[in-house]
């Protein structure tokens, strides 16, 4: 058993290590530069017909209609006559940079040990080197929320690019939040369960008073910590500091607390715990979100809406029950945003999610808002990203329609003002495979076929 348990962990070992994307990172902004002649979509506005998009050093400068202003210096104009500017779609829940290869336990770092791990982040476990990375962001999504998983306290979410060479250089928020696996309120009655409903009833109230005394030796640690300076600090409760109210003498953001629940026992039971201790809660799933959208409205608690592609969860509801949600929750006035919820490698996928809502009723201008301005607020970098507007990062897409469409190709990307490669493993396969062919062909000539889109040629400045 030791010489397979060896055996085994050496063939993973090669699998692990050709998880890496081997694309050279995309260099710094160098020069000013001005996207011209293109339909501008600020998102945060009304789109602008024949308009520009000027950025500097990664940050959005202006963004109007033509005739073009005075520029201090000369930029590198780049011609989108007939294309779309597009702020960067961002995945509002993922788990991208820290897990790769699903079958592999090495190339998987999304959980701690233990099933309370507050001071885990997901930020360090980011591996930017990432195959799935340049796969994402060729579809326009370059932003994403990271969430570590496994246990009832798994750790805290960052928001990070999809390009850098270190985490450093990818990190928008370290620290956006910390993460709650709220537990279901409500034994499983299903031919596969295993453990009966009397030892699953008691589970759910371990686990509910364990997120409670969980909470509460942390208050207990900041109210010792205030009385006694010199107290020794402790790693796993400090982190918890920044989602409890600031005192009125601290000059802090509380930060939300991430709440994963669907079902509608979870979602009021999450609700009760966060008004208990004065939490500034966020709802990650929230399949049942619309039952119970008085209650989310009245606190202002946003749903991070965990895909729009699912089945119905119930024999006797509608077909459309997971696509109308959307539509739903922004009738109801209750803020919200949409994650993929696909596997890692399909988070490209992003924005058909959205596209299903609105198939289903949500107006295209909320879906569009819905995988950029609306999960940024709610991730907390909304000062950075989301919209098109001066001050703001330089990470948009260029395309030739709307994103949401699966016929729209990405034609340019830029990320805090870096144009990025699109290329990824996937369209150098394609190209791999192409020239396969025209060999066994036998002719000379390539077999004409789609080319994967192409950085957008820069014109001679005016």
């Amino acid at each position: 058993m030791r010489k397979l348990t060896y055996l085994l962990a050496a063939l993973a070992l090669p699998l692990a290590a050709r998880a890496q994307d081997l694309t050279v990172k995309a260099p710094p902004q160098s020069k000013p530069v001005c996207i011209i002649n293109a339909t501008v979509h600020p998102v945060s506005g009304e789109k602008i017909e024949n308009g520009y998009v000027y950025f500097v050093d990664g940050v959005i400068q202006a963004v109007g209609r033509e005739p073009l202003p005075r520029f201090a210096s000369a930029p590198e104009f780049v011609d989108a006559k007939g294309k779309h500017v597009y702020p960067g779609m961002i995945a509002a829940y993922s788990q991208l940079g820290i897990t790769e290869i699903g079958a592999v336990r090495a190339s998987r770092d999304i959980d701690e040990t233990g099933n309370v791990t507050p001071e885990a982040l997901a930020a360090v476990a980011v591996n930017p080197d990432s195959w799935m990375f340049p796969v994402t962001r060729v579809n326009g999504v370059l932003s994403a929320g990271v969430f570590p998983q496994g246990g009832l306290i798994p750790g805290r979410a960052s928001v990070i690019t999809l390009d850098g060479w270190t985490i450093e250089e990818m990190a928008v928020k370290r620290d956006a939040g910390l993460v709650v696996s709220w537990p279901l309120m409500r034994a499983v009655r299903a031919w596969w369960v295993e453990t009966s409903e009397q030892e699953q009833v008691g589970n759910i109230k371990e686990n509910i008073q364990r997120a409670r005394d969980t909470f509460i030796a942390a208050k207990t640690y900041f109210a010792a910590k205030a009385a006694d300076p010199a107290m020794p600090t402790d790693v796993r409760w400090e982190p918890m500091r920044a989602v409890f109210p600031p005192g009125p003498e601290e000059k802090r953001v509380q930060l939300p607390v991430f709440f994963e629940a669907s079902d509608y026992d979870q979602i009021v039971a999450a609700v009760a715990f966060a008004r208990e201790f004065k939490l500034k809660a966020v709802i990650v799933g929230g399949r049942d979100a619309w039952l119970c959208a008085d209650l989310l409205k009245k606190d202002d608690i946003p749903v991070i809406i965990n895909s729009t592609l699912l089945m119905p969860k119930r024999d006797d509801s509608a077909y459309d029950e997971v696509y109308q949600l959307p539509k739903k929750l922004l009738d109801a006035g209750v803020r919200f945003c949409l994650s993929s919820g696909e596997e890692t490698p399909h988070e490209r996928n992003l924005p058909y999610a959205a596209a299903m809502a609105v198939a289903h009723g949500l107006p295209a201008e909320a879906a569009i808002k819905a995988v950029t301005l609306w999960p940024a607020q709610i991730l907390g970098v909304e000062a950075e990203l989301g919209t098109l507007e001066a001050g703001k990062s330089a990470t948009l897409i260029i395309t030739d329609g709307n994103p949401l469409e699966v016929t729209t190709q990405i034609e340019g990307a830029y990320i805090q003002g870096r144009a990025i490669p699109m290329t990824s493993k996937q369209t150098e396969l394609a190209a791999k495979y192409r020239e396969k062919y025209r060999q066994k062909s036998g002719q000379g000539a390539p077999i004409p076929a789609p080319q994967p889109a192409q950085p957008l040629v820069p014109i001679a400045p005016r």
